[in-house]
């Protein structure tokens, strides 16, 4: 056990050692998804804004500002987790051709769909700034809470991105059922709807983690005020979610070739 954590920790500081590389190669991922886009990157925020905007003016007008900015903040954090966790099953099949290629250790690749994946996030974060604002939602210092909470968030990505890889890798039917859980998530996270205590909706609350990440970032702008459940219930989700990582990494990176 310790030979692979050993291993892990190996391969995640010659990862960080390349962040040059893995930095400048996410930057131009982004870029060359939209190059031949009149608007660039800026689709990024307009499919943000179009989605949130259209479910707000159609649903949420009547229920005021409020619900809004729960839909928004809700949104935002189930658009980057739902995002991270469909492109992280095919990493390192999508890799395929690097990874047989180069001696790049297997910490690069994750890294760079870590980056990716912030990059996005900014653009829809711009947006959901500017939601903020126009609705009115005042700001406390409460919002420090949310920020920790995305930072909490970011912290955990990588470890979750390199554990849906290798299972991916070895198991190429698993991104179709997480395809299909992801879809089914949308509807079964409160991102538009608020929990009921007793009815089906409040089991769904309660029992769905994906809720206590929404929490942690939604909860003091909302509502003011510390969601130290989420936080925790999140913390103990990241410690597993990097024991998972470094296991797996340096259980089956030297195998990882040989499934692609």
């Amino acid at each position: 056990m310790l030979k692979w954590l050993w291993a892990a920790f190996a391969d995640l500081r010659e990862g960080i050692a390349f962040r040059r590389a893995w930095m400048a190669l996410a930057g131009e991922d982004i870029t060359d998804q939209h190059r031949r886009t009149a608007l660039g990157p800026i689709w990024l925020l307009i499919n943000y804004l179009a989605f949130v905007g259209t479910f707000i003016a159609i649903f949420g007008y009547a229920r005021g500002a409020g619900f809004s900015a729960y839909v928004a903040l809700g949104f935002f954090v189930w658009m980057y987790l739902s995002e991270v966790i469909n492109q992280s099953i095919s990493l390192f099949v999508r890799e395929e051709n690097f990874i047989k290629g180069t001696r790049l250790p297997l910490s690069v690749y994750v890294f760079r769909l870590t980056m990716q994946s912030l990059i996005r996030a900014g653009y829809a974060l711009i947006g959901l700034l500017g939601l903020l604002f126009i609705l009115g939602t005042p700001i406390t210092v409460a919002w420090i809470w949310s920020l920790i909470g995305i930072l909490l968030i970011i912290a955990i990505t990588p470890a979750a991105i390199t554990v849906l890889a290798v299972a991916g890798a070895f198991f190429p039917d698993l991104q179709f059922v997480v395809g299909n859980i992801i879809r089914l998530g949308l509807f079964l996270t409160p991102i538009f709807w608020y929990p009921a205590e007793g009815a089906i909706r409040g089991h769904f609350y309660f029992w769905n983690p994906f809720t206590y990440f929404l929490e942690i970032v939604r909860v003091p702008i909302t509502d003011g005020v510390l969601p130290l459940h989420a936080f925790y219930v999140c913390g103990l989700i990241g410690a597993i979610s990097w024991l998972l990582a470094l296991w797996s990494l340096g259980r089956f990176r030297r195998q990882i070739i040989f499934v692609l």
